[in-house]
């Protein structure tokens, strides 16, 4: 889990592949951010944020935890990052959860990140459904030990890419039974984006 504070590294350089804006000013800040021209990106992107612009308030609050554009502030990075997290945004949801896994800004409160983490889990979120995977393997948190669980989470979170996440689980298949791998392989196979995923399984108990 020590890996939390690079995957918030990470978060931030995945503006590279901004989807379509619901703001043609966002465009313009997000392009900004994406040259390193933060001053540029700082002056779009903070009256948007201020208006109420979800991927705003994300990306601004990317701004004040990495420091571009604007003093660090790990307090106002949290602000922003709550404020899209509660109107559902994922990539707010994760950062969210990681700054509560680390205590980051914030009492550190692993029942808090995983509530966060799931959220954005839930929408497909590669990089929490493998977090959550590590959650579940290692009993963190006061989650159940589940490696099946755990080898769901990280199936679906390979499927869309993350390398991490299809290290562990070729990791977790050696310690696996072939019950406890078909369940695992159903659980992943069956599950649906913005559906809750299960929170327990029938052979993966530790």
């Amino acid at each position: 889990m020590k890996k939390l504070l690079r995957m918030m590294t990470a978060a931030g350089v995945a503006w590279g592949i901004l989807g379509s804006p619901a703001h043609a000013g966002f465009a313009e800040g997000a392009t900004a951010y994406n040259n390193r021209n933060y001053a540029v990106a700082y002056k779009e992107i903070e009256p948007l944020a201020r208006a109420g612009n979800t991927d705003a308030e994300h990306l601004l609050g990317l701004m004040y935890y990495m420091g571009r554009g604007v003093q660090q502030d790990y307090k106002q990075a949290l602000v922003w990052h709550r404020k899209a997290a509660l109107k559902g945004k994922a990539d707010a949801q994760y950062v969210v959860g990681a700054m509560y896994y680390t205590g980051n800004a914030v009492i550190q409160d692993h029942k808090q990140a995983i509530t966060w983490f799931r959220k954005a889990a839930e929408q497909g979120h590669a990089e929490a459904q493998q977090v959550l995977g590590l959650m579940y393997r290692y009993h963190i948190g006061g989650m159940p030990q589940d490696n099946v669980l755990a080898y769901m989470l990280w199936n679906l979170s390979a499927a869309a890419g993350n390398a991490n996440a299809a290290e562990q689980r070729s990791a977790i298949v050696k310690k696996m039974t072939a019950e406890q791998i078909e369940e695992g392989q159903m659980l992943s196979a069956n599950w649906k984006v913005n559906t809750p995923l299960p929170r327990s399984s029938r052979t993966g108990g530790g």
